[in-house]
């Protein structure tokens, strides 16, 4: 599949994701095939002004490009100065949040607010393509209402002014995260515009992926939720695309990749910050396993490295069978 100049090996894409697509949780989506991944959505005018923990979530690695930089603002010339920070970075994208519902993105005019202000929005995608080289997209929802008229506006609007793909969020401004994915709007779209159209809601399991692509004809599956603690998640969409069956996770390599998350945090963000943000995101990679209640007990006052990494071998131990201790 191709963005703009953009070759991806592959249909899946991780989703920007507040407080989680930071660069280790992305360079675990990479380890298991994801072929781009997305910063977590930055703000324009944060980079603008040169906020230290703003430009701090431009940090990358190799290793994990290609690489998406979500930006979200309402002034065009804003956005696309803080577009071309973007680029200057090394990104090798640039999406413009037009989706997100949260109560104190809307009340600046930002997120899904712009897609009642169509004018607003199609100068501020002219000003992001003029300002920047490399490929853009956009990201969505369904709009203020079921109808989709919104998103089938914007898209058209989005493609005239030289975005690169779209991606439908299908779900409302007033849904948020909740209710069903009305995932006909991500065809209704798909047949609108010329570019590649990217699916995202609803995808639970790698099998829901394929299914998405098969019912709505999108180009590509954009996965959030599902890969919060299952970066696995990734390799076994490849898995089902490519014929195989699905395997289940083998217990070793989910502890191993708990222990590396957890280095490359404490890399990332210094031992401190690191251990405070594992107290809660080291619980997601134990769902649906055994004593994983006893688990995120135990993790909830962490404090240094070695008492992370003890934590997490105890519990690999306690899962294995007898036979094997």
């Amino acid at each position: 599949m191709k963005i703009g100049s953009l070759t991806l090996d592959n249909i899946t894409i991780l989703a920007p994701l507040a407080g989680i697509t930071s660069l280790p949780f992305r360079l675990l989506a990479k380890e298991e095939g994801c072929a781009l991944v997305c910063t977590e959505m930055i703000s324009a005018n944060g980079l603008v002004r040169e906020s230290k923990k703003t430009k701090q979530m431009l940090e990358s690695l190799p290793q994990e490009k290609p690489l998406s930089v979500q930006i979200f603002g309402s002034d065009p010339d804003v956005m696309a100065e803080a577009a071309q920070i973007v680029e200057s970075c090394g990104a090798d994208l640039v999406d413009i949040n037009f989706g997100c519902a949260v109560k104190k993105v809307v009340k600046t005019g930002a997120g899904v607010a712009l897609m009642q202000k169509l004018d607003i929005a199609e100068a501020l995608i002219k000003a992001v393509r003029e300002a920047v080289n490399i490929p853009l997209t956009i990201k969505i929802r369904t709009g203020w209402d079921r109808s989709g008229k919104q998103a089938l506006m914007l898209s058209k609007i989005a493609q005239e002014c030289g975005v690169n793909a779209i991606t439908v969020h299908p779900r409302t401004a007033s849904q948020g995260f909740s209710g069903k994915a009305d995932w006909s709007i991500i065809t209704a779209v798909k047949k609108e515009v010329a570019v590649p159209v990217i699916g995202n809601g609803d995808i639970i399991t790698a099998q829901d992926a394929i299914k998405m692509q098969s019912i709505t004809g999108c180009d590509a599956i954009m996965i959030g939720r599902a890969a919060i603690g299952n970066p696995w998640i990734f390799s076994q969409v490849l898995a089902i695309a490519g014929g195989n069956d699905v395997l289940p996770i083998d217990i070793t390599h989910r502890f191993e990749t708990m222990i590396r998350y957890c280095k490359m945090s404490i890399q990332c963000f210094g031992e401190k910050a690191a251990c405070r943000m594992m107290r809660s995101r080291l619980g997601w990679f134990a769902k649906g396993l055994r004593f994983s209640g006893k688990f995120r007990e135990s993790i909830k006052h962490l404090s240094s490295e070695n008492e992370t990494i003890e934590l997490i071998k105890a519990y690999m131990v306690l899962l294995q069978p007898e036979r094997e201790r």
